[in-house]
Formats: structure tokens, C-alpha cells, sequence
């Protein structure tokens, strides 16, 4: 597989993106039932950057829409089924899930696509890597295992054990690096507490979080590095696209792993590109999966599109804040934008607070939302005010009793919209 050197941007990365790009539109308008309906009237090759954002944008419903014309796999999977190795499907948290496969070739590009966000968090041969999720058919970190092995890694994995099985676990064999969902991390030290087991003797020393927008929020990543006494990094990636970004030492932000992917800010109303230093919905082409290959795909993930060249020294693209929140799960209310990711920000700046869920509900015909909070302290009215302050609205926030709220092992949904039951 070729890998772009870290040294090699501007030309030479444009060069080798679209080098790979043409030859990724050559096979699948051979192969590929999907895009060659898709792409039927494009000419190729494609001879700039330009030209690609004039070809079609491809997005979650029609992928499912063509799984369910085309059951069960759909017409995306450029082999026969007989050429595939691996299964996995979408977590199903914004509609149906959707199944995609993997061929070898395809599963060794996710395994390096990891084998990136393992270097840039700095984990070595000399780790011991815990893998906490349930190891079903959402990709979860699949991927992970595969490259903390190449790594040469010891990995241990949760599988199906209760939190306090995983923590015993951890503790015993000495694990060094925990990947779990940003969610899960503070639901693990809220049992550790309950335990007595102090988070910052054992030997974690690094955390991978991914799932969720919180591993580049500060708050979150201040308050999970302070309860383990360890380095956050964060990582984003999607079933159906791959592995396709990650934190660095500087932790301020995600870099796209451009070397296997190109990528596009838009605005999701216009389609158009945005300006630097606006907000748009991320749009990604992965390079190296011919078994699923996505040209143009709508992610939904919201970005700050940004020419800031970070600190670390990568070259890459670099989204400051990571991915802000989900073009699907923002909300106006009288007249303001809310994602629950810019709430959940504010909400973890007090440490004091259990859990949380955002509340959005129908009153005197008037959209409105709440904020429910488990909590030991009278900082009710503190939080208000932070809340009416920085999302420029009224929320209200209000206490309930401890243990009520549920918990995650997995991606968190906070939210709770009970606006057509009034």
C-alpha cells in the first residue's frame, strides 16, 4: 500500500490523491454497479480538484435505499460475495442500519488506516492495548484490534464483561492504553469510584476514544485525562468510509489521514463549498477500499474548515475542535442552532455532574429544551446561566435523582425529543 510521507503535502499530495482517485473511478465504473449508474455521464479522468466537486454527491439514503433494492448487500460491493471476509453495519443511531463488507484487501487498508491513529497517539510494541467495546457487528474498534496486533501490541479485549470485569481486567494485566467511547471512559470511572479502585495507580497512562464528538471537546478531554491520570486522544471514522482521522500531542483538533482520503467541506443547504474559517458538513472519498468504495460521501459529520497547519508538524488537513456535532441532530430552537455536542461542552465543565440528557419538548405551542442533570451539588443555577451565556438561550436545567439516567458502553444518545408527544 502506498503511504504518503508526512514531508509530502500541497503538490505532491494533490498529485497522489488524484492519482488515486482516477484510478479508483476507472474500477468502479467497471465494477461497481452502484457508481456506474451513478456515474454514467462523467468523463474521465478527472484532472484537478475542481473537477471533483462536480461529480455527484453520494449520501447514507441512497446506500440504503440501494440495499433495499438490491437485498441484501446492495450493488455497492464491487466483488461477489464469495470475495469477502468480513461483515459489519452501521450503528443504526440515524435509521436503518446498513450492512457493509469487506474483502482482505479492503480490511489490511482499514488495519493501516489504524496503524495512523496507534502512531500519532505515540502506542508501541511495549503497550498493552484494552479494547473496551462488545465486539458485535458495529465496527466499533474491529479495526483497531487488527492494527494494535500489527503493532505488536498486546491486546486484550472486554468482549462481553461487566464494567467491573473490565476494570479487574485492566488492572491485572496491566493495561496501558484504553480504547472506549468518550461516554464509556467517564461511565468506567464513576464505577471505579463506587469501588474504591483510584483511576490514577493503575496503569493506563493513554486513552483512544472514539464514537462521539467528546475526545476533542477540552472540557470532556480535561475531565476524563484528570479522573485517569491519562493522555486523551481522539479518533473519528465511520462504517460504511473507514478510519479517517485522528488527534495528535498538540490535542486541539483532527487530521485527516489524506494519504487515503480526500476530503471536503460544504455547506449542506447549497452544496457549495465553504469558506475558510466556516462551519459545513465534512465530505470524504476514500482511496483505498475497492470492496466499498464511497466517492463523495455526505458524512454529516460537522467540521470548521480550516488551512491552519497544526503545531504537531503534520501536513495533513486539520479540523480545529474535531468534528463539532451531526448535521442530523441539530435543532433550532426559537430561532438559535443547537447541537447537543456544544451543550454537552458546557455540561462537563463541572466535574460534579454524574450524567446528563438534553430534553427537547413542546410548550404553549413554542419549541423548548432542558437539560436534565445528576448531581450532589447546588450548581443548578450556575450552569443555567453558563448555558444561557455561551448557546445565547434560555435552557433550563433540572436536577434528578442519582442512578435515573441511563448509561453508555457504546455511542451515547443523550437526547430525548418529546416534542410530537404534547
Amino acid at each position: 500500500m502506498t503511504v504518503l510521507s508526512s514531508q509530502c503535502k500541497d503538490v505532491q499530495l494533490s498529485d497522489h490523491q488524484l492519482y488515486r482517485l482516477n484510478q479508483l473511478l476507472v474500477f468502479v465504473s467497471q465494477y461497481n454497479g452502484f457508481y456506474q449508474q451513478k456515474f454514467k455521464d462523467i468523463q474521465l479522468p478527472i484532472r484537478s480538484a475542481a473537477q471533483l466537486s462536480k461529480l455527484p454527491l453520494t449520501t447514507k439514503q441512497e446506500l440504503v435505499e440501494d440495499q433495499k433494492n438490491h437485498a441484501p448487500f446492495g450493488k455497492n460491493h464491487s466483488y461477489p460475495t464469495v470475495d469477502y471476509v468480513r461483515y459489519h453495519q452501521t450503528s443504526g443511531t440515524s435509521g436503518k442500519p446498513l450492512k457493509v463488507l469487506d474483502t482482505e484487501e479492503s480490511w489490511e487498508w482499514w488495519e493501516e488506516c489504524w496503524l495512523e491513529v496507534f502512531r500519532s497517539s505515540g502506542v508501541t510494541k511495549e503497550d498493552h492495548v484494552f479494547l473496551a467495546f462488545s465486539f458485535g457487528p458495529f465496527i466499533g474498534f474491529w479495526g483497531a484490534f487488527e492494527a494494535a496486533k500489527k503493532n505488536g501490541s498486546l491486546v486484550i479485549t472486554g468482549g462481553s464483561q461487566s464494567t467491573k470485569e473490565r476494570l479487574t481486567c485492566m488492572i491485572e494485566n496491566e493495561a496501558t492504553v484504553l480504547l472506549c467511547t468518550p461516554s464509556y471512559a467517564l461511565h468506567i470511572a464513576e464505577v471505579a469510584e463506587e469501588l474504591g479502585i483510584v483511576l490514577t495507580q493503575t496503569g493506563i497512562r493513554k486513552i483512544i476514544t472514539a464514537g462521539e464528538p467528546g475526545g476533542s471537546v477540552p472540557s470532556i478531554r480535561s475531565q476524563i485525562e484528570t479522573l485517569w491520570g491519562a493522555t486523551l486522544y481522539d479518533h473519528v471514522g465511520m462504517t460504511e468510509m473507514g478510519a479517517y482521522g485522528y488527534s495528535c500531542s498538540e490535542q486541539n483538533g483532527i487530521h485527516v489521514n489524506e494519504a487515503q482520503f480526500i476530503a471536503e467541506v460544504i455547506d449542506p443547504d447549497t452544496l457549495e463549498s465553504v469558506a475558510v474559517g466556516e462551519k459545513g458538513e465534512l465530505v470524504l472519498t476514500n482511496l483505498g477500499r475497492y470492496g466499498y468504495p464511497l466517492i463523495r460521501y455526505r458524512t454529516g459529520d460537522i467540521v470548521v474548515h480550516s488551512n491552519e497547519v497544526c503545531a504537531c508538524g503534520n501536513p495533513y488537513s486539520f479540523f480545529p475542535g474535531g468534528v463539532i456535532g451531526r448535521a442530523d441532530n441539530m435543532v433550532v430552537i426559537r430561532g438559535i442552532n443547537i447541537y447537543p455536542s456544544s451543550i454537552e461542552a458546557i455540561v462537563r465543565e463541572f466535574p460534579e455532574v454524574k450524567e446528563f440528557r438534553v430534553v427537547y419538548y413542546s410548550q404553549a405551542e413554542m419549541d423548548q429544551v432542558k437539560v436534565q442533570i445528576e448531581t450532589k451539588s447546588e450548581i443548578t443555577p450556575i450552569l443555567a446561566t453558563r448555558l444561557r451565556e455561551r448557546i445565547g438561550l434560555r435552557i433550563d436545567v433540572e436536577n434528578v435523582e442519582a442512578g435515573t439516567l441511563p448509561r453508555f458502553t457504546m455511542k451515547a444518545k443523550r437526547v430525548l425529543d418529546v416534542r410530537d408527544q404534547a
